[in-house]
């Protein structure tokens, strides 16, 4: 498979990590430049958008909501938050129905505040806050605050104490807290049985690959390219077109393009405190710039192909 920038979005298998997926992409396109936007813990499975080339430094730029489908199951906590860790407490959950349980999922709909799991990437003084959980060292980890954009209840087992849900969140949110905290409203104990992801940073999963397909078309004459260029990932931006060789050498060479605000006015969508997409007349991408304070002027942010 011929290497060009852009993403791949793959779809992870359980027991493999995020820099594991990285690390044999890289290996793969025979590429360093390969890092992946945002990571999943290794027994969560589904969408892992993966840069390659200079797609790595358009990330931050990609939408951070992401959506998952999830199991809950009442009645046990761990010290991870999820069926994984160790067993720390076990209770009876209550006799609910449907509709009743749906109200006390309320409580996480919308912004609300929680406190991430004691085994997870927040940092503490420096350090990741697993590690220090794993030194068994008594710590406390600040509420942060996350947005559930839509969370809707699937389905509820009540014999076997199993909710499962659908939930689009911003990132930063933590499914395993979400199980944890439901558990406790409903004076019973929660933690999180199984998580899959289906759409990140604007990649869902029926775009997906197995990193299997790579390696598949690996060596093949006419190999099948899965890399979606890195415009594609930006559709969500809006755009300022470079009309002729001067801008573009203005922009090349890191100075700010004089605009007329009007080319704004038609997208009534367009959002002038967000980044803006710079290309020219064949829809290359130039980089990304943000208008000044008095909207007359696009400054460069990141630049390709810089002079």
């Amino acid at each position: 498979m011929e290497t060009k920038d852009g993403f791949l979005v793959i779809d992870k298998d359980k027991g493999c990590t995020s820099h594991d997926c990285v690390k044999q992409i890289r290996k793969l396109l025979n590429t360093k430049k390969v890092g992946h936007t945002g990571t999943l813990d290794p027994e969560v499975t589904g969408t892992l958008p993966i840069a390659i080339g200079n797609a790595t430094r358009f990330i931050q730029y990609l939408p951070q909501e992401k959506t998952y489908i999830g199991k809950i199951k009442l009645g046990i906590r761990t010290n991870t938050d999820d069926i994984h860790g160790e067993i720390i407490n076990q209770k009876g959950w209550p006799k609910i129905n449907y509709e009743k349980l749906d109200q006390y999922l309320n409580t996480f709909r919308g912004k609300i505040k929680q406190i991430p799991p004691k085994v997870s990437s927040v940092h503490v003084n420096g350090e990741r806050a697993y590690k220090r959980s794993f030194r068994n060292e008594i710590f406390e980890l600040a509420p942060r605050e996350v947005k559930i954009n839509e969370l809707i209840l699937i389905k509820w087992d009540q014999l076997k104490g199993i909710i499962e849900i659908k939930i689009k969140c911003s990132a930063g949110t933590y499914i395993r807290a979400i199980a944890r905290d439901l558990g406790k409203i409903l004076n019973s104990e929660g933690c999180l049985l199984e998580l899959k992801r289906i759409k990140a940073c604007g990649f869902d999963e029926q775009n997906s690959i197995k990193i299997s397909d790579i390696e598949k078309e690996k060596g093949k004459k006419n190999s099948k390219n899965f890399i979606i260029p890195t415009i594609y990932a930006l559709n969500h931006i809006s755009s300022f077109v470079l009309s002729n060789e001067e801008q573009i050498n203005f922009w090349q060479t890191g100075r700010a393009i004089k605009v007329d605000i009007n080319y704004f006015k038609e997208s009534k969508s367009f959002d002038y405190k967000k980044p803006i997409k710079v290309i020219d007349k064949k829809q290359t991408l130039l980089g990304i710039g943000f208008l000044n304070q008095d909207q007359s002027n696009i400054n460069p942010k990141l630049v390709l192909n810089s002079k």
